[in-house]
């Protein structure tokens, strides 16, 4: 008989998609109520993750059956530590960005509150079964409920959101379509969808050329929707037009929870095996060192605060692909295997949510997009500013901030791997991310507006609103607490249920 725990894992997707339709149905009485309700059912969902997490470091994996089918024929839910590692992720981000985004969309979408937290309800929904299922066809349902939700977020801006928006569903439609494709080919030959029913048939046929058809349609499938270079041209304009909240959720968990599908069907359908029988992902490596170096690059080209962070992502991306790549060559109970990969995808929710959500904040204060417009900005908005140059210097990767310790981990498994170019590419992204940031903090801190005065009254009525300003605070403060949590070894033993799931990082394969 399962215990209450294990039946945790179908409640956070079913309240989620509850929470959904109450939104919009309490909205039609008061607008007011629907941030109230979509931030209370996340709240939710968030104890019940921690729960989850718990239960599997310290009992196991959570297997459960919907409606009482055992697997291969009904849909089964798994939950081991990467996921229960992923979902905490994703739900904490999306608990922060909904207390930021009462203010801010009430200022940017004031006509559109009842829609815009419905989709965002849907959002999590589709996040949360993306993570949680053990069915790569259900995996699919989820990822086309998140992928239109975020399409008419991304829309709910009007105007050149609208272009925006329509280039990522041209592009994200074509990679549902490339993982579809996928899915019907392992289904072809092996007759059925669950995750871990596939890993017991492929290996007898890792030489058929359906099979390793559909193992380059996930790739570039899921590719595209991760924004990996040179993937990533619905990106840009995404990030940018998109509301700020959306931005950062966007950047901060969206792709990467299709990092995570991309990890789950490489490392739980295809295993590493078969991922040692081809140069894929030395190929990856080298196209995600290509992005680190293009999105520093391109991101150096950029006067909207926005935009730059959307190209920092395309790099930040490279930065998770790259640590991806070097898993199965490194060794090391430190950083080897996934360890890298797994760290940048909490370290990036942090950084990337943050600057996100103070891009958002000049947008709410006085509608500054533009970098050559923050003059100032330090000594008037003196607790989102330095918010921002914490994130921005864990971004640079200064220690012990949590950008310090994926750099420096991901350069030493590129040492273990022999592959002393990546840490040649890792260091000069350094440098790149140096000089963009820096023109931000030196704008709002160093430059003054014309006829402003030596003497000013105290800044702190210019500031944003406190439901603003804590959750930008709290990601701020994240960035260097987990930073030193990495660099203490503490969350460490996680990361090592997750590389012993896969025979990875000197773990015997299962």
């Amino acid at each position: 008989m399962l215990s209450v725990v294990e039946h945790l894992p179908v409640f956070i997707i079913a309240i989620s998609l509850l929470s959904a339709f109450t939104i919009l149905i309490a909205g039609w009485l008061n607008k007011k109520s629907c941030c109230f309700i979509s931030f209370a059912t996340i709240l939710v969902q968030f104890v019940m993750s921690i729960f989850i997490l718990h239960h599997v470091l310290t009992i196991g994996t959570i297997n459960y059956w919907l409606g009482g089918w055992a697997p291969p024929w009904g849909i089964e839910y798994v939950v081991d530590a990467l996921n229960a590692y992923v979902l905490v992720i994703l739900l904490f981000l999306a608990l922060v960005c909904v207390m930021y985004s009462k203010r801010s969309i009430e200022h940017e979408l004031p006509r559109q509150i009842v829609p815009f937290y419905t989709l965002y309800q849907l959002l999590i929904t589709g996040l949360c079964g993306i993570t949680l299922t053990g069915d790569i066809f259900n995996m699919y349902v989820f990822i086309e409920i998140t992928s239109l939700s975020a399409y008419a977020l991304i829309a709910s801006r009007g105007k050149i959101a609208l272009k925006a928006s329509f280039t990522y569903l041209v592009l994200g439609s074509i990679g549902a379509c490339f993982f579809l494709l996928g899915i019907g080919f392992l289904y072809s030959v092996t007759g059925t969808l669950n995750m871990h029913d596939l890993s017991l048939i492929l290996p007898s046929y890792y030489e058929s050329r359906v099979v390793q058809a559909a193992f380059g349609f996930f790739i570039v499938g899921l590719s595209i929707k991760m924004a990996l270079f040179p993937l990533h041209t619905w990106l840009p304009d995404a990030h940018s037009f998109a509301p700020s909240e959306i931005s950062a959720m966007l950047s901060g968990i969206i792709i990467e929870v299709s990092t995570y599908a991309l990890i789950r069907v490489c490392f739980s359908v295809y295993t590493v095996n078969f991922i040692k029988l081809f140069p894929i992902f030395d190929f990856l490596c080298w196209i995600a060192a290509l992005g680190i170096i293009i999105g520093s690059v391109l991101a150096i080209a950029q006067y909207n605060l926005k935009r730059m962070l959307a190209y920092s992502s395309v790099s930040q991306m490279g930065y998770i692909m790259l640590a991806v790549g070097l898993s199965t060559s490194t060794h090391s109970a430190l950083w080897g295997g996934l360890n890298p990969a797994l760290m940048h995808i909490l370290n990036h929710a942090l950084m990337k949510g943050c600057l996100f959500l103070v891009a958002g904040a000049f947008i709410y204060k006085a509608e500054l997009w533009n970098i050559t417009d923050f003059q100032g900005l330090g000594r008037k908005m003196p607790y989102t500013c330095a918010a921002f140059t914490l994130a921005a210097i864990s971004m640079i990767g200064v220690p012990p901030s949590v950008g310090f310790v994926s750099k420096l981990y991901i350069i030493l498994a590129s040492l273990e791997a022999g592959k002393f170019i990546f840490v040649a590419v890792m260091l000069f992204s350094t440098l790149l991310n140096l000089v963009y940031f820096w023109r931000v903090i030196e704008m709002m801190y160093m430059r003054r507006e014309e006829g402003e005065e030596e003497s000013h009254s105290s800044s702190s009525k210019n500031e944003i609103p406190l439901s603003m300003l804590i959750p930008i605070i709290t990601l701020a403060s994240l960035c260097i607490i987990v930073g030193i949590l990495w660099l203490t070894e503490i969350p460490l033993p996680l990361l090592d249920q997750v590389n012993a799931l896969f025979g990875l990082g000197g773990y015997a394969a299962p």
